[in-house]
């Protein structure tokens, strides 16, 4: 059975565009981990702008997902990745499974800079769905402005 867990680390395009293509994962979505609403109508109010992602734990797990997660980001970049800044582009791992979390964090506190690295990893309280308009956005087009270098984009490309 496939499991699921949320990876923040910018804006969500490319996040999505590099994570739909890494091995074990069998589906992604857009959207918003964490916030206080119910829709995305109005202001953010303190989301994470997110890829949900589907595994297949027989074929990857946290840990490898997590690690790919920190070839695309900045770990130690509070609100901000790339161009894009504010709590929304926020760096972080969000589950609803507890043993997820904990192999997040235990992969975090293995690293030699697991001091300076603040990446959130927490229960995921709130999801929303990001309009379609974001939905696979660099693959229906391909040269809008991304924060991840292209090589890494199709790195693990199938």
């Amino acid at each position: 059975m496939n499991e699921e867990i949320c990876l923040a680390g910018g804006c969500l395009w490319g996040v999505q565009a590099f994570v739909s293509t890494l091995p074990g994962v069998v589906w992604t979505e857009a959207g918003r981990a964490n916030g206080s609403s119910d829709s995305l109508d109005g202001p953010y109010d303190g989301y994470a702008e997110c890829v949900r992602t589907r595994f297949d734990p027989a074929v990857t797990g946290v840990t490898r997902l997590i690690t790919h997660l920190f070839e695309i980001i900045d770990p130690y970049s509070v609100n901000q990745q790339g161009p894009d800044v504010g709590e929304k582009y926020r760096t972080g791992v969000y589950s609803r499974e507890p043993a997820h979390l904990a192999e997040a964090r235990a992969f975090i506190d293995s690293r030699s800079d697991a001091a300076r690295i603040v990446v959130e990893v927490l229960p995921l309280t709130n999801y929303v769905r990001s309009a379609e308009e974001h939905q696979h956005r660099l693959a229906r087009c391909p040269d809008d402005v991304c924060h991840i270098p292209q090589e890494l984009l199709t790195k693990y490309r199938r």
